[in-house]
């Protein structure tokens, strides 16, 4: 049967907005539940946010960080989902060593410059090699933009903590039994096709369907609002 709550999962520094073409679209059918991160600074607190507000059953679909959040909502309570989508997201936790040494750097001089100059002038820098390079400067990167100026720096700050302490997610993949969508750009150089692949590999118990869209990167829910709609649909009818 049909599950008619859904439970949408912003990625970093996101908000309502980068799931509003998936809510029109299903809105007459489905009661869409989009979370709001706050101050939130560890995906596990995220994942019982999620579990403290929503139905008592639910599909759930998490973007980028949102992804992430929703493996931990697999793990902590898996009998509540009734199925999941995984989009331009991965499982692995910090690098050791040099690589995540690296990761860190990058992400506090992006909070530093956000703390200087501001999160609309941080997010000009950082948003525009996660979109398909035909996005940037149209009406969608214009959209980040505008998502990332309406947060802040503590937000920023916070959500970056829960990135760099998160959990592996690997050993959660292995024991997802509901019907799955896992979905990426492309041109997602965060988030490529080669990784979704590998996550639908480790879905030993159940048969996955991958998604790869053509000309997109990170944001595919606004890069690509049809296609990820049409995917939806056959994800929750699945």
């Amino acid at each position: 049967m049909t599950t008619k709550n859904l439970v949408l999962l912003p990625g970093l520094m996101c908000d309502a907005a980068v799931w509003a073409p998936q809510v029109q679209a299903l809105s007459a059918t489905h009661h869409c539940m989009v979370m709001d991160w706050g101050l939130t600074d560890s995906l596990t607190a995220m994942a019982q946010q999620v579990l403290a507000d929503a139905p008592a059953t639910f599909a759930l679909a998490g973007h980028s960080m949102g992804g992430r959040v929703a493996l931990e909502v697999m793990r902590l309570a898996p009998e509540r989902v009734e199925r999941v989508a995984l989009l331009d997201t991965g499982v692995h936790p910090l690098a050791e060593g040099e690589a995540g040494a690296k990761e860190k750097a990058g992400r506090m001089a992006l909070l530093s410059h956000a703390q200087r100059a501001g999160m609309r002038a941080m997010g000009a820098m950082w948003a525009r090699p996660m979109v398909h390079p035909a996005v940037v400067g149209g009406p969608v990167f214009e959209q980040v933009l505008a998502m990332l100026e309406r947060s802040s720096p503590a937000q920023f700050a916070a959500q970056i903590n829960a990135l760099l302490t998160r959990p592996d997610a690997s050993p959660v993949l292995a024991g997802i039994t509901c019907a799955t969508l896992v979905l990426t750009g492309r041109q997602d150089a965060w988030s490529p096709p080669e990784q979704h692949q590998a996550m639908v590999d480790a879905m030993h118990a159940v048969r996955a369907e991958l998604v790869v869209l053509e000309d997109c990167g990170h944001m595919a829910t606004l890069e690509q609002p049809d296609a990820v709609n049409t995917a939806f649909a056959r994800w929750l009818a699945a």
